[in-house]
């Protein structure tokens, strides 16, 4: 390889090691012309790049060589996907011409680049919003699917590199990776990867919770291995007696996997039953998959007790984003539960590989989900009407919750996500069906357009040609695809109704002898503070706006003030910062560079001294200060990452309090709220603002608000209310 003989020795002999690990990782599954395009593709990379290039801290095509293996080892990509990542950043940064990518790799790879070149700036923009984000990711799978994993790949490549970064870019690219990448990751199949990012994550957005997890999991390693071992014994011998080719293992569940179960379940980490699985994977033929997993099925039954409720057969009806496998939980002498998971070696590549291993095995009768949902999503953002707001949404609900199966009258399988109602079958029929829906039969019976489908439904859409899709109908579907068509309807009607109000308008500008100009309309809607004058023009038609005060102000010798709206932007967010102003030596420190702002501890998180925050800045109201793992900022974070400043805790003055709730649960025994209340006021000296307790069945249920000094103040109390007979559980609530 003559191209890399210009670079100094040690760096050439890691970049060959590099190299052959690369070669070693695709040998195994790529024929002798795709092994060619590697090597042809490397060569391209090294005679493109000087050795003091860098990317990201790292020698340029050593990250480009690492990041080629994982598209492979990890995504299971093919040559073509593996080509484009070893050389779309040295194309990119040195400016290389499409048409030399061509001449020397091939048009399909050229191809390739090109869209990963369209999408590149998606990472770093500042003010794009992580819907179109996301909207211009999902159109690239109409172009080639490799180019969205190729960006999948990198981002969990930089994932694992987050500690390398400074706390600032840390928490932006968890949030982005958190609310597009992992939904993503999820729907097209790549759990293991979703899994990591969610983890990763976690461990910035989260950190204490993130560590105590881990702490907890490692203490109980060894226990847990002497389980599983114990567990699998049984089973693995039962399975070779019956002459399966069966791999076994046992794997602890993602920790951000148990935080979610913690907190949906409201349990401490001791109460969380199944924080691990075992997968049972079965070297079968296609044509007897199904019958071997439910034979293993009931090999594992005659030892262990199963849950019929837990039972769950994504073989016969796999998921919308082609996952497969058969899940059982039982339960083991001593009363401790077991999630596994049975499934042959093609639905584990599946499972672990996702989309690409979708294409692979392309005809399958079970991977026809996914092409419908990319389908679906193709006809959702090609329309230019559409709000992609309305995916993002759809992909961060559907990542953790269940799919429903019903029927159409003629037999066929829709699927759909939880709690999806009449109207979203409807509008997945057809557009029209859906706009004159006016309820359905559901297995005979009549029920409205607001019915939650259910499993094994059989739905039969009811139909009226006086319907017309309805605002509120926003409110009663889940479904991307319909509140999309329903908005476009809508929007359609109310460009109707304005266009009549336009005409209303022109008559009487007339009749008040005032020239109808941009000049004039441009007042009104400012004095108005409508956003354009569509929302004008519609308002008029429906009698919302009194038309005598627009004669009014345009005829009025005052002159009026013009409303200004503020532009969100980078330099805004500069004045914002240095114009705000309060006494120094307050509890709280703005960045390193700032001093003297003006802030707020944010209600929807409510932060305490001693909490890992941050700063948002707002317009109008100074800088918010938020926790870590506040819900609502982190959405912010990805979005307007600019805004956010660095905050920590100064030293508190004496007397300073801050507001906590709590939120406690337990026995009712006679005297507990005396016994609580003494604990807080008298043991603790800790003052009360209200506390709530409501009983039912034996059982308490109450919120405690506090004034704590600090997060250490918090936990000593939270551990002296534990010790208080009945008390069962107690959290902090975030607002």
């Amino acid at each position: 390889m003559a191209t890399i003989e210009r670079y100094s020795e040690p760096v050439k002999r890691q970049l060959l090691n590099q190299f052959r690990g690369l070669l070693r990782t695709c040998s195994s599954e790529y024929d002798k012309a795709s092994m060619k395009l590697v090597r042809r593709s490397f060569e391209f990379l090294v005679s493109c790049v000087e050795e003091d290039q860098k990317l990201y801290g790292i020698q340029h095509v050593e990250y480009a060589t690492r990041l080629a293996r994982m598209t492979m080892k990890e995504l299971g990509l093919d040559a073509l996907g593996v080509s484009a990542a070893l050389i779309i950043h040295c194309v990119e940064l040195n400016r290389i011409p499409l048409q030399q990518v061509e001449s020397g790799l091939g048009k399909r790879t050229a191809s390739i680049v090109e869209e990963l070149l369209k999408i590149s700036n998606l990472d770093t923009s500042t003010t794009q919003g992580q819907a179109e984000n996301m909207r211009n990711l999902i159109l690239t799978l109409a172009t080639d699917f490799r180019v969205i994993l190729v960006k999948i790949a990198e981002r969990i490549h930089l994932m694992r590199q987050i500690e390398q970064l400074n706390e600032k870019d840390q928490i932006a690219l968890a949030c982005e990776t958190k609310f597009i990448y992992s939904p993503l990751a999820h729907r097209l199949g790549l759990y293991n990867v979703m899994s990591e990012m969610e983890d990763i994550s976690m461990s910035v957005l989260e950190k204490e919770a993130y560590q105590t997890i881990t702490e907890q999991l490692r203490a109980s390693t060894q226990r847990r291995n002497k389980f599983i071992r114990e567990f699998i014994q049984p089973i693995r011998e039962d399975l070779e007696k019956e002459r399966f080719r069966v791999d076994i293992k046992g794997r602890p569940k993602a920790v951000s996997s148990i935080w979610r179960k913690m907190r949906k379940q409201k349990v401490e980490f001791e109460e969380v039953y199944d924080k691990f699985a075992i997968r049972i994977v079965i070297d079968t033929p296609l044509k007897r998959e199904k019958a071997d997993c439910w034979r293993a099925y009931s090999i594992i039954t005659d030892h262990y007790q199963p849950n019929p409720e837990r039972l769950r057969d994504w073989i016969s009806a796999p998921k919308s984003n082609g996952y497969e496998s058969l899940h059982t939980t039982v339960v083991v002498p001593g009363g401790d539960w077991v999630e596994i998971q049975i499934r042959t070696k093609r639905m584990n590549e599946i499972a672990e590989r996702g989309l690409a291993a979708h294409w692979k095995y392309k005809g399958i009768k079970g991977q026809a989900g996914i092409d419908q949902w990319i389908q679906r999503v193709r006809e959702t953002l090609e329309n230019s009407e559409m709000d992609a707001s309305n995916l993002m949404e759809e992909l961060k609900l559907s990542q953790f919750s269940k799919e429903i199966f019903v029927f159409t009258p003629n037999g066929d399988l829709k699927k759909f996500p939880e709690k999806a109602t009449i109207l979203d079958f409807a509008f997945d029929i057809h557009t029209d069906v859906g706009a004159t829906c006016v309820g359905a039969k559901v297995n005979g019976k009549n029920v409205p357009i607001r019915y939650i489908l259910k499993n094994g439904d059989k739905v039969e859409v009811l139909r009226s040609k006086n319907q017309k899709p309805k605002l509120d109908w926003l409110n009663v579907v889940v479904t991307s695809k319909a509140k999309g068509k329903i908005k476009q309807a809508l929007k359609e009607a109310k460009l109707k109704e304005s266009e009549h109000g336009k005409e209303i308008l022109k008559r009487r500008f007339k009749n008040w002898k005032i020239d109808f100009n941009d000049s004039s309309v441009r007042k009104v809607i400012q004095h108005f503070k409508y956003r354009d004058a569509i929302d004008l023009y519609f308002d008029i038609a429906t009698e919302k706006v009194d038309l005598l005060q627009i004669k009014e102000l345009l005829t009025s010798s005052d002159k009026q003030a013009e409303y200004k709206p503020e532009k969100i932007e980078e330099e805004a967010v500069d004045r914002i910062v240095t114009a705000t102003a309060q006494e120094s030596g307050d509890f709280l420190v703005i960045d390193e560079q700032l001093s003297n702002v003006d802030y707020k501890l944010s209600p929807c998180c409510n932060p305490i001294h001693g909490d890992a925050i941050f700063g948002f800045v707002t317009i109008g109201s100074g800088i918010s200060i938020h926790r870590m793992n506040c819900p609502n900022a982190q959405q912010l974070l990805s979005r307007f990452g600019y805004r956010v400043v660095k905050a920590r805790w100064n030293k508190v003055e004496k007397g300073t309090f801050f507001p906590v709730t709590l939120r406690i649960t337990g026995i009712d025994d006679l005297g507990i709220v005396s016994n609580i209340s003494d604990v807080i006021t008298r043991d603790l000296q800790v003052n009360m603002r209200s506390i709530s307790i409501d009983s039912n069945d034996g059982m308490f249920e109450g919120s405690i608000t506090l004034f704590i000094k600090d997060t250490q103040h918090l936990e000593a109390l939270i551990r002296k209310l534990k010790k208080v007979k009945g008390v069962m559980n107690i959290r902090r609530l975030e607002h």
